[in-house]
């Protein structure tokens, strides 16, 4: 008879402690989320009323809703989904230049970085960038960047107003002396909206478009299948430095519409293109990716 297997005495987990914890965790998310609210609104708005005074039944919702109706005059409209549509198509037709860049939190953490932050701090905050296609410190990609927005036909900007969006936005325009009432503005998402809205199929059939960037081998495979002409791939694009590459390899290739999903480089390349090939030039970004994953269709 073998000897009994002695087994380690563990104490029992009182009941619902899990749920306990749980629990905790949660009212004190909630009592930080509350704090933070009030830290962001009520706080600011009671160190602007007068000592000896308050501001009763009133929010500070209320109180920004009724400045916002003061800054009607400051608003400054975007480029709407169908007249950029519109230009693209007569761009196209007119075979005539055209260039339509985006900017996200990538293309501003480029701008941004040795000139409005310094470089350790976007190198914190965009940890992505070296993905998207930019290793730093790259003067040379910063300065390329602001040149090609400048020069860009329409760019998209992020309606958010967080830190790493308009919260950058004005601060690297400012800095690189673009001013923003010169451009010609739309949504960053415009890539997206051109799709949904159905503006996009019809700018690309019967065009012979070029497609550049890591996804168009199997993007070219979708659009064929979709039956619009495909007359050229470029891959793989290996980020800002390999730009110049990029524009001797097309040199070659007789197309109408450039559709570019190529990270950071895209910006550049899109306004090179127009300028160098007088031809039309997307930044699509993350929409080929949609498009290969099956997550979006080709409206």
């Amino acid at each position: 008879m073998s000897d009994p297997v002695e087994v380690p005495w563990v104490a029992p987990t009182p009941p619902n402690l899990d749920n306990s914890h749980k629990e905790a965790e949660a009212a004190a998310y909630e009592e930080g989320y509350r704090q933070g609210v009030y830290d962001g609104g009520e706080a600011k708005l009671g160190q602007l009323i007068p000592k000896q005074m308050i501001l009763p039944e009133l929010t500070v919702d209320d109180v920004i809703q009724a400045g916002m109706r003061s800054l009607t005059s400051s608003l400054v409209p975007l480029i709407t989904t169908d007249a950029v549509s519109r230009e693209l198509n007569e761009a196209l037709i007119q075979g005539r230049s055209f260039s339509l860049v985006r900017l996200g939190d990538g293309e501003l953490l480029t701008l941004a970085h040795d000139t409005v932050m310094p470089v350790e701090q976007v190198q914190r905050w965009g940890a992505f960038l070296p993905y998207a296609g930019v290793n730093l410190p790259d003067p040379h990609a910063r300065i390329d960047m602001a040149r090609a927005i400048s020069r860009a036909s329409i760019v998209g900007i992020p309606e958010s107003r967080h830190p790493s969006y308009q919260g950058l936005l004005f601060p690297v325009l400012r800095y690189y002396g673009i001013d923003y009432r010169k451009l010609r503005l739309a949504s960053s998402i415009v890539n997206y909206a051109l799709n949904e809205e159905g503006w996009l199929r019809p700018l690309l059939t019967g065009r012979k478009i070029l497609l550049i960037g890591n996804e168009s081998p199997r993007l070219a495979v979708y659009l064929q299948a979709n039956g619009l002409q495909i007359q050229g791939v470029v891959t793989p694009v290996r980020g800002v430095s390999d730009i110049q590459r990029i524009m001797e390899q097309i040199a070659a290739i007789d197309f109408d519409i450039a559709f570019v999903a190529a990270g950071i480089a895209a910006v550049i390349l899109c306004v090179r293109i127009a300028e160098e090939r007088g031809k039309v030039a997307l930044d699509m970004g993350h929409l080929a990716d949609k498009f290969n994953s099956g997550e979006m269709t080709l409206n």
